[in-house]
């Protein structure tokens, strides 16, 4: 097997397979509009201009940025004048009725809207870019990988980690059993960099001019604007965001996630350490844990999730001035021979202690290496390979993430039934995994 262990040989079969889940990809709407090249420009929108719209935009740039959308076009202003040939527009839905010409779309709006918006997109046979975390829901993270499915177009999460380096890296290690069986995993995160523990709704203030705030909050309950919602705080806020796991999870546990492949979502899942829980925002500080069943040839594992500024303790046969990741973001995988550690976005991925990197060379590459995530998408969508986070991986891995998510508002254990889609001992907490929407939104 040309110096392949057989524990890699059949991982990265595992890998392999999961890698050809989506259906096949459409003919690109290039194509079915008469250009014979798929080197051809794409028209590209985006919904959600500003803030992080702005860099996935721009990442976009080479190809015709034809139309913008953003409820605030204060914060849009950079993107509006960077591109000053693009339509403009406060409402996607109108966008999508009126530009008809249209290849593709990024979505970087608060989590609360990413499903809405990618659905119509989907609908429309248009491939999608959709911010992490895909979806603000579980429900909707699964109606998403099946849309993608349905209409067969382009998709991609915007974890971008996923397409550097050391993430490969990390699963072959893996694969190759470097450090065996893994038992447990330990992820960690300085966010919230935001306010989070807020235990009533904030007073109301006036709305800047050029936001429209009814558009701004979509789907969901109607409240007064404050500047502590918008632009910026809604990361904190159950209506409109997931938190710090919502936020930085599926970066961090992207290696975890792909390595060892937890698609199919844990068995149950516990906050079991928490300051701050209350009714309207996830809290200041927590300990998460999952607990996922044996998969394949992979024995049964478990993982802590670590928020606020708490981080795992230091395995004790580790020199104390050992760095975990990348120190206040990373993540610690402890298997049967050893530890191997890495940075929020995968980067330096590394054995430990760090002498057993003395000398070491990385197992034979055996997963393919991205041109980078927007590229990855982009050629995608012209008819080349398909992206490396499309909804296949990137739907179910959003679930579980999103689980934890429920769970830092109940106290116990939630237990999963992944196939139904249910929680099966916590009604209250079943009921959040389809939540309702309002002011005549509704999802595909």
């Amino acid at each position: 097997m040309s110096g392949l262990s057989r524990r890699y040989f059949v991982m990265c079969g595992l890998a392999a397979a999961s890698l050809k889940l989506e259906a096949k990809p459409r003919t690109p709407s290039l194509k079915r509009a008469g250009y014979k090249s798929p080197n051809e420009k794409l028209n590209v929108a985006a919904i959600g201009a500003g803030g992080k719209g702005t860099s996935d935009t721009r990442g976009c740039a080479t190809e015709n940025i034809v139309a913008l959308c953003d409820v605030d076009w204060e914060r849009a202003a950079k993107m509006f004048d960077a591109f000053p040939k693009a339509a403009r527009y406060k409402d996607f839905r109108q966008m999508l009725d009126k530009e008809r010409t249209l290849d593709a779309v990024t979505i970087s709006t608060p989590d609360h809207m990413h499903a809405l918006a990618a659905v119509r997109c989907m609908e429309r046979g248009l491939h999608v870019y959709v911010q992490k975390p895909l979806t603000r829901t579980i429900f909707e993270a699964r109606k998403l990988a099946e849309a993608a499915r349905k209409y067969k177009v382009m998709t991609q999460m915007g974890n971008q980690g996923h397409s550097n380096e050391g993430a490969r890296q990390l699963c072959e290690m893996i694969w190759a059993g470097e450090i065996g069986n893994v038992k447990e995993v330990h992820a960690w995160t300085n966010r919230p960099t935001w306010p989070q523990g807020i235990r009533e709704p904030l007073p109301e203030e006036k709305a800047p001019e050029k936001l429209d705030w009814n558009l701004w909050q979509g789907g969901t309950k109607r409240r007064p604007y404050n500047s502590g919602y918008a632009p910026f705080k809604w990361r904190g806020w159950y209506d409109y965001g997931c938190g710090a796991l919502g936020d930085m999870a599926c970066h961090i546990l992207d290696a975890a996630n792909w390595s060892l492949d937890l698609g199919a979502g844990p068995a149950s899942v516990e906050c079991i350490k928490i300051e701050g829980r209350n009714p309207y925002t996830f809290p200041t500080k927590s300990i998460t844990k999952f607990e996922f069943p044996a998969r394949g040839i992979m024995p049964p594992v478990t993982l802590f999730w670590y928020e606020g500024g708490l981080k795992p303790p230091l395995p004790e046969d580790l020199p104390k001035d050992t760095k975990l990741g990348e120190g206040n973001n990373g993540s610690l995988f402890i298997g049967e021979k050893g530890y191997i550690t890495t940075g929020t976005y995968g980067a330096g991925t590394r054995l430990l202690p760090d002498s057993r990197m003395k000398g070491y060379k990385f197992p034979d590459q055996w997963l393919t290496r991205s041109p980078g995530h927007y590229r990855d998408w982009l050629r995608a969508c012209k008819g080349g390979e398909r992206p490396c986070s499309n909804f296949d991986y990137a739907g179910p891995f959003t679930e579980w993430v999103l689980l934890g998510v429920l769970a830092e508002r109940f106290e116990g254990k939630l237990l999963w039934d992944g196939k139904a889609m249910r929680v099966t001992n916590n009604a209250a907490a079943n009921k959040l995994v389809r939540p309702p929407y309002f002011n005549g939104w509704k999802l595909g």
